[in-house]
């Protein structure tokens, strides 16, 4: 049995970038890496991991404020030491950098608990379902045309019947990339589009009008996500068989509330990398069961699935290129969607599931 209180007795923090298989643009930003922060935590003989994606400063705000707040704390008691972070960031301020770096930490006390408890975490936060659908995600906008079928194609035959690809970058290219990606993937699959807030409100309207003929289904950030009455525009008057959908740069529950408030979403989006981790991640799906909306959850599929399975509101799991390809190199225990476009949980592994490669990810690794 269990001692009542089991105290965390060390908090571990690292830093890797790893870059992109290609150069990488979507309608706002270019990149050619991706930074992984990663939290390992141990405890009565357990360890447990967390991630985020996101810049170094987030490890340095871990072991510089979090990890003496983490360290000593009740190995069971999650949402407690959740509440400590949050508290002790209220200087440095909660979005952005503070809310991520939480999110790493949270991830691995979740991870640490269902392993000393010897469970799954699926089965520790109460699944609702089996296994999650996913949608495969890519299709930057620096992308060639064959590289961008290739790719959506090549997840259609793998039994996604959904797939996302960036667009914004070059609206007079826009129509031409879509007709391809339909081509592609054939009449069935669902295509969805993420402008990241490229365009303007009339913009994004017209685009709609017009991605309509190619049976475009989602249309994610038309416009800022900060300009609600705008993404509620084009909620009202996007032809009916597209979504409008946002919320991955949510950080605190404010953020979302507003947005549901604002009506200005078909979808919401919450991604628990920067939501402040599981905690922060089920808190929003508490909001959408309020207001009987849908949620999706963003990127990070391996940290995503064992919450997407717990989380009653939840659509479907972005399956993201860069980090599935990533998790992929850098742990073991990861999980391939199966042949019907669905990821389900290992439920023969406490926890996530996961152990970090630390020998191959050495050469990534920040000083």
């Amino acid at each position: 049995m269990l001692e009542p209180y089991i105290p965390i007795e060390a908090l571990e923090v690292s830093a890797y970038e790893i870059s992109t298989d290609a150069p990488e643009s979507d309608g706002t930003l270019q990149w050619d890496s991706t930074t992984l922060v990663l939290v390992e935590l141990r405890a009565a003989g357990k360890s447990g991991l967390g991630y985020t994606y996101g810049h170094r400063a987030c490890a340095t705000l871990i072991r510089d404020k979090l990890a003496g707040i983490i360290e000593g704390h009740d190995a069971l008691a999650v949402r407690g030491g959740w509440l400590k972070m949050v508290d002790a960031i209220r200087n440095f301020g909660r979005p952005g950098v503070s809310s991520m770096a939480i999110a790493a930490v949270d991830v691995a006390m979740w991870d640490l608990k269902a392993r000393l408890l010897d469970i799954p975490l699926v089965t520790l936060l109460g699944a609702v379902r089996q296994a999650v659908p996913v949608y495969g995600s890519g299709g930057f906008t620096s992308y060639p045309h064959e590289r961008l079928q290739e790719q959506l194609s090549g997840w259609v035959e793998a039994g996604m019947r959904r797939v996302k690809m960036k667009i914004g970058r070059q609206p007079e290219c826009d129509l031409e990339r879509i007709r391809l990606a339909r081509e592609a993937i054939g009449p069935l699959a669902e295509l969805y589009v993420d402008a990241n807030g490229a365009y303007d409100r009339k913009q994004a309207l017209a685009m709609a009008e017009a991605f309509h003929i190619h049976g475009v289904s989602w249309y994610e950030e038309p416009v800022t996500s900060d300009d609600l009455a705008g993404l509620r525009l084009l909620r009202d008057r996007a032809p009916a068989g597209i979504e409008i959908s946002a919320g991955e740069y949510g950080y605190d529950l404010p953020y979302f509330r507003r947005m549901l408030e604002a009506e200005a979403v078909d979808v919401l989006q919450a991604d628990l990398t920067r939501c402040a981790g599981i905690t922060g991640f089920l808190d929003v799906a508490a909001l959408c069961e309020a207001h009987q909306l849908p949620l999706s959850s963003h990127t990070a599929p391996a940290l995503h699935l064992h919450p997407a399975c717990s989380t009653a509101p939840l659509r479907h799991l972005e399956y993201f290129h860069d980090h599935a390809r990533i998790e992929a190199m850098l742990f073991e225990g990861g999980v391939v969607p199966d042949g019907k476009g669905n990821l389900q949980p290992d439920l023969t592994q406490p926890g996530l599931g996961l152990k970090f490669k630390h020998k191959e990810a050495e050469r990534y690794r920040l000083g």
